[in-house]
């Protein structure tokens, strides 16, 4: 994990622990909406109503700054998919992953959107977290679809593909979010809209993994 500057000192005061949240909370602001290459210090001093060198106290570079963000928000976006139980019902996981992925479009847009652009650039911060830890990660759960498969308790499918279907479908409506309310109009554009996408990706994922050869077990869950 990526540290500020003033976290390396050896009394880290509850102080300065605001002041670095209120900086982060300010670059996640400026980066969403800028992206990283956009963004300045200045700008960032200025959102979080600080000085330029007093922000820079804390975090020395912009760099830095969006560095500790993205470590951050990785970090966030992974704990649904570690949540994914292997003793768990299929329909029960899956139905749960997908609903908790939409929570996060619907409460942290800003986030979804700075990763999206870290992906976009090259993912030049993260590269070493997505070869190793994500992908890690991506593997054990890939492994848990393909015993429920083998079990007949889902279809066959490649397991990889059905993670990142759920990902680019559920972050859809963080990252295009103003797409989204401008298709749906004003009368279904509120936050009924994550429901509604809820209960549509659920039909999607869960009857396309549904055994077709023995009676349903999705129908019935």
């Amino acid at each position: 994990m990526v540290l500020p500057r003033a976290a390396k000192t050896q009394r880290r005061t509850r102080i300065q622990e605001e002041k670095e949240e209120q900086i982060l909370e300010a670059a996640l602001e400026v980066f969403s909406l800028h992206g990283f290459r956009g963004a300045t210090v200045d700008q960032i001093a200025e959102v979080a109503g600080m000085s330029k060198p007093n922000l820079l106290y804390y975090f020395r570079t912009k760099e830095a700054m969006h560095r500790a963000l993205i470590t951050r928000v990785l970090d966030t976006w992974l704990d649904p998919l570690r949540e994914f139980d292997a003793e768990g019902s299929p329909v029960a996981e899956i139905r749960s992953y997908i609903r908790r992925k939409l929570e996060m479009a619907r409460d942290f847009p800003r986030e979804s959107r700075l990763f999206a652009n870290e992906i976009l650039q090259g993912a030049p911060n993260i590269e070493d977290e997505l070869k190793g830890p994500l992908k890690s990660l991506v593997d054990e759960k890939a492994a848990v679809i393909r015993s429920w498969a083998r079990a007949g308790k889902i279809a066959k499918c490649d397991p990889y593909h059905l993670i990142f279907s759920i990902w680019s479908t559920t972050q859809h409506y963080a990252d295009f979010d103003v797409q989204v309310r401008a298709v749906l109009g004003q009368n279904q554009s509120g936050e009924g809209r994550f429901e509604d996408a809820a209960r549509f990706l659920e039909q999607l994922f869960l009857n396309g993994l549904e055994v077709r050869d023995q009676p349903s077990a999705i129908g019935h869950a």
